[in-house]
């Protein structure tokens, strides 16, 4: 690495290693594991700069040891209470340092101390391959077709026109809206189609083919055509392993794949590997895009405009201010159940509202006539830190500009002299994507050695043999576990209650959800109780939209009688009311 890009980053490390410190402290003993995975990493990271003759260099590596020291007896302590042990830290690591560096102190116990069956039965139980899952789909001979190119280049199109020639077959989305555009194009044009999703179920009498939520596919299911929309999500650490699995797990004789160009070095590897044949298809813009240099400002909106912001706070201040103007706004944004999208949508493409407010969620979805994209702020916040935008992010949001027929070229505008910014970013190389995400199996069930949460954060810290594949982000998995170990459910309930979407992150939903869990488990009644909502406003109304696809799922995955036609109605009845306000504002 060079010299300033050392100190660069050590120079990060250095500023973080106290709020580590606090974060640490306050952790419970359930979420240490991965701050010791995060810990070790930024050792191993900062060993790289030893010789660099960085200013304070052995006093931060020397704090970030002794940090990691902490949070490993911390994690020791508590292995040893629950488990009546009396492991010793120095004895653990003694001689195995290298090894509790790179795989961490609870694999290195595994391996090293605790009986070895534990870790035979991982070996077992997990194959070396994640390829090596799908025992059935490896005696297949596969034929993939990946379209790859920029946004609004008619990837998805093509795959779909081809999806209609199938006698079988089934489209993978990464969004319940681009699920339900499709499930009603495929149908309107004579492909009777189920809709699947994690929210919904629309089942078609003589369906042949299947529009789903990409999780909600079903592998055991043989497919002539498969559509995989959106590929470059496999390296998402929450959700990637999704795309992973239809990637290595479909039965399908013949699979599109469409996304982003960056996503070709993972896709070969995978591919290759699995001994199936592919082609490759280049997507370039029939439309050309240009970068506006004059700065962007309020009194220069036009017709068919798109504001791009990066929070849902940001995205009403603007179009509120521009409805005192008299101008009428469309706006999305991440919470926005999608009924209330597709009405939103709907309005800007008739013309009843002159612009569209929204944040980067526009990135991915429904193409519209948007004449220019206009970017507010080349920074956003990714749930960790806030930073500047990428070639990808920019590439995917102002991709948006242009239509064919409508607007013969697409316009991007920024403020405050960031055109260069963008016009840099158009024209650089995406970061290849060179790791698709991997999640654990059912198979993690038949190891009886320790608790799901045990075995989970076990799971999570043994590295994969292969180079081109990681483990997905466990932290959502066991801070639900340690939210129920209270209940001491069987091992199997545990796991599907995993399965439940929602945002962890929100204490009303996590009340909602435990709220469930007493009903089934504590109370034993056979159906739950309802949600209900007591007030109008606007974020009551997103909650309690969130809380009725809670009862949906939670029922679904329980075999639970509920009430089907309450919930699409109740959603109606909410999106209807959200979208009131929204055209109020």
């Amino acid at each position: 690495m060079k010299k300033n890009a050392a100190q660069r980053e050590f120079k990060k490390y250095k500023s973080q290693i106290n709020q580590i410190e606090e974060i640490v402290e306050h952790s419970k003993p359930g979420a240490l594991i991965e701050h010791e995975s995060s810990i070790r990493k930024k050792v191993r990271h900062l060993k790289e700069f030893e010789n660099q003759g960085l200013k304070d260099f052995n006093e931060v590596y020397e704090k970030y040891e002794q940090l990691l020291e902490y949070v490993s007896k911390r994690m020791l302590d508590y292995y040893n209470n629950k488990n009546n042990t009396d492991f010793d830290f120095y004895q653990v690591v003694r001689g195995n340092y290298n090894n509790f560096l790179n795989q961490g102190l609870m694999t290195v116990l595994t391996k090293m101390h605790i009986p070895k069956l534990i870790a035979k039965e991982f070996e077992e139980k997990f194959p070396t391959n994640p390829k090596d899952e799908y025992i059935h789909t490896r005696h297949m001979k596969r034929k993939f077709y990946i379209h790859l190119g920029d946004t609004n280049t008619g990837k998805t199109y093509n795959a779909i026109e081809r999806l209609k020639t199938a006698k079988n077959g089934v489209y993978l989305s990464p969004l319940r809206i681009l699920a339900l555009e499709n499930f009603e194009r495929l149908n309107k044009e004579g492909v009777v189609c189920d809709l699947l999703t994690g929210e919904e179920e629309i089942i078609k009498v003589g369906a042949t083919h299947a529009s789903c939520t990409i999780e909600k596919v079903n592998l055991k299911e043989h497919y002539d055509i498969a559509v995989i929309d959106e590929i470059q999500m496999i390296s998402d650490t929450h959700r990637g392993m999704a795309w992973s699995k239809a990637v290595l797990g479909l039965q399908c004789d013949e699979i599109h794949i469409c996304g982003a160009s960056n996503a070709k070095y993972i896709l070969e590897k995978m591919l290759k590997d699995c001994n199936d044949e592919y082609e490759i298809k280049d997507y370039k813009r029939s439309i050309p895009l240009e970068v506006e240099y004059k700065n962007f400002n309020y009194n220069d909106v036009k017709d068919g405009d798109a504001i791009v912001v990066f929070s849902k706070k940001r995205v009403l201040e603007i179009a509120e201010d521009y409805s005192r103007e008299g101008i009428k706004a469309s706006v999305i944004y991440g919470d926005l159940p999608p009924e209330v999208r597709r009405m939103q949508y709907e309005q800007f493409v008739n013309k009843e509202t002159k612009v569209l407010v929204t944040t980067d969620a526009i990135g991915m979805g429904v193409n519209l006539p948007i004449r220019r994209i206009i970017f507010m702020s080349i920074r956003k916040f990714d749930g960790e830190e806030v930073r500047e935008l990428t070639s990808q992010e920019v590439k995917q949001v102002g991709g948006r500009a242009g239509r064919i027929g409508i607007y013969d070229v697409g316009y991007i505008a920024g403020v405050g002299g960031t055109a260069d910014f963008i016009k840099s970013k158009l024209e650089a190389e995406d970061n290849i994507i060179r790791k698709a995400v991997v999640g654990p199996s059912d198979a993690i069930l038949k190891i009886k050695s320790l608790p799901l949460n045990e075995k989970l954060a076990l799971w999570s810290t043994r590295e994969e043999k292969l180079d081109y594949y990681t483990k997905m982000d466990i932290s959502e998995y066991i801070l639900i576990l340690d939210k129920i170990k209270k209940y001491k459910l069987k091992e199997e309930t545990e796991w599907d209650l995993l399965k439940v979407p929602f945002d962890v992150s929100r204490d009303d939903l996590m009340e909602t959800f435990l709220n469930y869990v007493d009903e089934l488990f504590i109370n034993k009644q056979d159906e739950l109780f309802i949600p209900q909502c007591y007030t109008g406003n606007l974020d009551e109304l997103e909650i309690y939209y969130q809380k009725v696809n809670m009862y949906y799922s939670f029922s679904k995955i329980f075999n639970l009688k509920f009430d089907a036609k309450w919930v699409y109605d109740e959603r109606m009845k909410i999106s209807e009311a959200i979208n009131e306000i929204l055209i109020r504002m």
